[in-house]
Parts: structure tokens; sequence; C-alpha cells
């Protein structure tokens, strides 16, 4: 079965991608079931950059095709922060129930369509030959007034989908898997993944 790596070690981002991947004739290892630790200097301007960066890092150290994302969050109101800085917003170490009670109280006057955001997510697939192809997903809702729901990660809890009257931290996995951004980006890449097998 061919091996491939997804550069990340966040547990939560991992579980999403085994439910989308699943079918997939793959071993799908994160990093740190891989075994490596790279130091890898995200300093890319746009999600697709880093998306790049992370892959091609990550391919070149083990041979392996390696898959890797850059999402976030744009606030329309923020001037689309904290965009592509989203995991380092406010600083690395700081909570995402910091990061999150802080929109919130910057968006506490703001009303209706005018808290507009996006989840963004380019993945990026760095084969051993050198090639790399890139696919990438967004989902619109809007900035919640509180912090809900205990399901998904990071922004989940303020990213309220109009459509389904809750929160993404709200839905079940399969529901947010289905709508979600990251869930979009992987289902296009993964017909590039079968393709290459």
């Amino acid at each position: 079965m061919r091996k491939v790596i997804f550069a990340t070690s966040n547990s939560g981002k991992m579980k999403e991608i085994r439910e989308i991947l699943g079918d997939l004739e793959i071993e799908l290892l994160s990093l740190k079931e891989a075994g490596i630790h790279p130091v890898i200097d995200e300093n890319g301007t746009t999600f697709e950059e880093n998306a790049i960066i992370k892959a091609k890092t990550v391919m070149e150290l083990t041979g392996e095709i390696v898959l890797a994302d850059d999402s976030g969050l744009e606030v329309d109101y923020l001037d689309k922060a904290p965009g592509v800085y989203s995991a380092r917003f406010m600083g690395e170490d700081t909570s995402y129930e910091t990061k999150n009670q802080y929109i919130i109280d910057h968006l506490s006057a703001v009303k209706g369509d005018k808290r507009s955001a996006r989840f963004v997510c380019v993945i990026a697939c760095a084969f051993p030959d050198g090639k790399v192809i890139t696919r990438s997903g967004t989902a619109e809702g809007l900035i919640s007034d509180r912090i809900c729901g205990n399901q998904g990660f990071g922004y989940d809890p303020i990213f309220y989908v109009p459509e389904y009257s809750c929160t993404t931290a709200e839905m079940p996995s399969k529901c947010k898997n289905e709508i979600s951004h990251r869930g979009k980006a992987l289902r296009a890449m993964k017909d590039v993944i079968r393709d290459y097998l």
C-alpha cells in the first residue's frame, strides 16, 4: 500500500482528513506517525504558498508523496484577518478560546451580513518526481455572537453557518466534512491522488 504523509501534527485535523480520504488505498500518516519533526518556515504570504512550502519540505526529507494544507479564517470586517496568520494570530501559544473571544469582542457592534467570514483551505500535494499540485476549497458563513459547540477545533465554535443554524463546532463531523473548506479541497485532491496511484 502506498504511503502518503500529511504534513501536520494536529490530531483534530488528521481525524477529519482520515474520514475524507478513508476510501483511498493508501497508508496515511501524520508527521508524528512518520517519525519526522521538520522545522518548516511558513513564510509565504498566501495559503497556497504556505501549503506548497510544507509539502515540498517534507517530500524532500522523506521521498514520499506528501500532502499539506494551509487554511484559515477570513473575517471581512477585520480586513480578512486573521487570514494566512490564523494559526499564529495573537501569538502561537494563544489558545483558540482567547482568539475566538477576541474576534467576537471586535465584532460586538456589527450586525447581520457585515459579520461575513469564510474558511479557506489550500491543499498541496508534492510528488517524489518534483511535481506539485494544489486544490482549494472555501466555506462561507458568519461570525457567531458567542462561542458555541465542542466538536471540531480552532475557529469552529465561532463560525456560524446560516443554512444549518449552528456553528461548525455544533455539527456532526460527517455534516461538517460535507460543507467544510478542508472537505472540499480534500475531495478535489482525492482525484489527483487516485490518478497518480
